[in-house]
């Protein structure tokens, strides 16, 4: 998780103040999601992205591949907030799917405030998951860590 959660970070403070997104990938073991990759995306939404992002079909299309090649599961997307908490807002909400973790990244101009992760609950709410010490690699418990490719 260190590359990891290096990579989603330094994603987070480089984009701002525009969100960042993002691609995790990993394992999952038991009740353990374990992130041993992050990679960056392209924010492709028209208009402002200081408070949201948009993903390709073609980028979901070749993190999917990403996958298959290299035997890992698309757990997730990651983002940003910029100068917001990281907690999901209602338009994380209408576009979230079951079974992803979504780790968001409470950013400022220059510093990381808080990294939490959320997953889309039966009741159609997110709950949050619990993010382990980030240790090589890290575990998320439903879980998150991450490396630099970019997928576009």
């Amino acid at each position: 998780m260190p590359e990891a959660r290096k990579t989603m970070t330094n994603h987070a403070v480089f984009s701002f103040p525009d969100e960042c997104v993002g691609f995790i990938f990993g394992v999952e073991t038991g009740q353990k999601r374990i992130v041993t990759r992050a990679i960056q995306t392209c924010n492709v939404k028209e208009g402002d992205k200081r408070r949201r992002f948009q993903i390709s079909p073609l980028s979901y299309m070749k993190a999917e591949k990403y996958a298959l090649q290299h035997g890992l599961t698309l757990l997730g997307i990651y983002h940003s907030h910029p100068l917001h908490p990281a907690v999901p807002s209602e338009h994380d909400l209408k576009q979230a799917v079951p079974y992803f973790s979504y780790p968001i990244i409470s950013v400022t101009a220059d510093n990381i405030q808080a990294i939490r992760s959320w997953q889309l609950g039966e009741s159609g709410e997110f709950a949050e998951e619990i993010l382990e010490p980030f240790e090589a690699p890290t575990a998320i418990t439903s879980s998150l860590a991450i490396h630099t490719p970019s997928i576009h």
